[in-house]
């Protein structure tokens, strides 16, 4: 939810922080938020990683409905010290950053229309809680995104937000992980996705390969469908690890002389779980061509 050259909204703090005014819900986007989450919570098990259906407990609130974050930080805080506070969509960088370097996950407030139901470009509170907060309830994953944010604000003074934007994508918001029953779930784009949920892992379409820290952070990605790559990574411990271990300043200046990896490349060094066909992206492809030359 981080975006360059942003003005900030008139009663927004100067955190970027605003009411969540629960009270002000409908009972129409009450009802929309338990049916996204009925059928995800029916159709994610066995496929998404059970430290997420663990931390699904974090969203069943005293009431039905969207949840309090004032009643879901309370239930955070305990577990791994983290809050969720309300912004008006999209925030500067550095403020993004400077909210997960301090244990505060930013979510929209707003929740998707009937039309908007498999679809919307903007994140919604249905994609930033119900996707993000179970793991954030995992003490690992949480110190994790904690690291991230504080990485994100070395990346700013770097010049260098857009090499590691490309972690949080194919980590926070579309990663895959290795175990013992076979690929699961993990990354909040997918897990709030119904139709993403199930391309993941079942399509013969996109590549999956193992997590490569270098690598990932030069292979560009797609922000308007399902992606054409996901990596996969071995565990939390091991994505923290790497994390925290790195000295991202020298990659960083690698990386400003090498090109990007287009998204749907496999190099030789890569650890190769799926060689997708790609059918997908060139079908939609064949699509956008077809109505721009017959509008």
């Amino acid at each position: 939810m981080a975006q360059t050259d942003l003005e900030r909204p008139n009663g927004a703090a100067a955190d970027w922080t605003i009411p969540q005014d629960w009270d002000r819900y409908t009972s129409a986007e009450h009802a929309m938020w338990d049916r996204l989450f009925a059928r995800q919570a029916a159709m994610l098990p066995g496929r998404v990683v059970p430290e997420f259906t663990a931390g699904l407990d974090m969203l069943r609130m005293t009431r039905p409905g969207i949840p309090n974050f004032d009643e879901l930080s309370e239930r955070l805080m305990k577990a791994t010290g983290w809050r969720v506070v309300a912004v008006p969509g999209l925030v500067p960088d550095d403020m993004f950053f400077e909210h997960l370097a301090n244990r505060r996950f930013v979510a929209g407030r707003f929740i998707r229309t009937p039309e908007q139901i498999d679809y919307l470009q903007e994140p919604d509170i249905f994609h930033d809680v119900f996707g993000h907060v179970p793991l954030l309830a995992n003490p690992v994953f949480a110190d994790y995104m904690q690291a991230y944010g504080e990485g994100g604000l070395r990346a700013a003074r770097l010049g260098s937000i857009d090499h590691l934007a490309r972690l949080y994508w194919y980590t926070v918001e579309f990663g895959l992980i290795r175990q013992a029953e076979g690929l699961k779930l993990y990354g909040a784009g997918i897990v709030s996705s119904y139709g993403e949920s199930v391309f993941a892992l079942d399509d013969p379409s996109p590549n999956r390969l193992g997590f490569d820290l270098r690598r990932l952070m030069r292979t560009k990605y797609r922000i308007d469908d399902y992606q054409q790559t996901y990596f996969v990574i071995d565990s939390f411990e091991d994505l923290l690890r790497q994390t925290v271990e790195t000295d991202f300043g020298p990659l960083y200046a690698e990386m400003e002389h090498q090109p990007d990896i287009e998204i749907e490349t496999i190099l030789p060094a890569d650890r190769v779980y799926t060689r997708g066909t790609q059918a997908y992206a060139r079908a939609r492809a064949a699509e956008e061509s077809t109505f721009s030359t017959n509008p």
